[in-house]
């Protein structure tokens, strides 16, 4: 068998044979299992030879993982495998070749072929497969910030901000005029990656102000189908509006005074008592000294 691996392999992803190529999608750090099923007649694992390899030819080094004979081959397996591939030993001789990829990372994005080869009178492919491994993480839920009007500032030129982080890959940001479902340019938009590979986005819209907002921003993740959005709506205060807030200021002051004056009125009383009550003290103790 040529020590050769890679060249090897790429002469028999020459023959003809029906090929699985699946999209794959996991998480920033899970686990992702990548799908190799042969659903041929029963198999002999000490016949068997199961290479998992980067599909890109290009590659200094492409072994993913190794079985030869029913054991695991880590001779030729790149260093940034190395612990952290598993087959499926239960599933084996029922044509199950998938691969267990532990803590997945950015640099695993890519398209991977699993080749089987039966070994009898020669070696030859049974089984071929491509999988392609799409990476993604869930962004946060945006924090939509906008105007505080509180008076007519109605043709105003007005900012609103939205902000999100932790997700992977970048996203689409959208701006939304909710009063006619109508999308509007944003005025900046700032991408930033982190050091754990994830993006926060930071964007900002400036609109002219009308009677009532209704703006609603927008972050979408492909890959996840994950589409997250947060609204402001808020109508300008009416003069009804600031009318009834003073008359509330006026209640509350009103009800301020009555409770001081219901006050003093209380201590009064008090004070009228307790002098009525040392007076009769006071009369009762002169009139049993006296009887002496």
């Amino acid at each position: 068998f040529p020590n050769n691996l890679p060249f090897f392999l790429s002469l028999f992803y020459l023959v003809v044979i029906a090929l699985e190529d699946k999209i794959i999608v996991s998480k920033l750090g899970d686990n992702a299992t990548l799908s190799c099923i042969y659903r041929g007649r029963e198999l002999h694992l000490e016949n068997l030879r199961v290479y998992w390899q980067i599909a890109d030819d290009q590659e200094e080094c492409s072994v993913v993982h190794a079985m030869i004979s029913g054991q695991d081959n880590k001779s030729e397996q790149c260093i940034h495998f190395k612990n952290r591939t598993q087959l499926f030993w239960d599933r084996l001789e029922n044509g199950d070749f998938s691969l267990l990829l532990l803590n997945v990372s950015q640099s695993d994005e890519r398209r991977y072929k699993c080749v089987v080869l039966q070994k009898t009178e020669y070696t030859r492919v049974i089984h071929q497969a491509e999988v392609v491994l799409s990476l993604a993480a869930s962004y946060s839920q945006p924090i939509l910030s906008g105007p505080v009007r509180n008076g007519d500032s109605t043709g105003e030129e007005v900012t609103f901000s939205c902000k999100s982080g932790n997700g992977y890959p970048k996203p689409n940001v959208y701006w939304i005029n909710k009063t006619d479902n109508s999308q509007l340019p944003p005025s900046e938009l700032k991408i930033t990656p982190h050091a754990d590979g994830t993006y926060s986005v930071f964007s900002t819209l400036k609109v002219k102000a009308t009677s009532t907002m209704q703006i609603e921003c927008s972050v979408e993740n492909k890959i996840l189908q994950e589409n997250l959005s947060a609204n402001y709506t808020q109508q300008k205060q009416s003069g009804s509006g600031i009318e009834s807030n003073k008359n509330l200021e006026k209640n509350g002051k009103g009800a301020q005074a009555a409770g001081i004056v219901s006050i003093v009125i209380v201590i009064g009383l008090l004070a009228v008592l307790t002098c009525w009550l040392w007076r009769r003290r006071s009369s009762k103790l002169v009139s049993y000294t006296g009887n002496e």
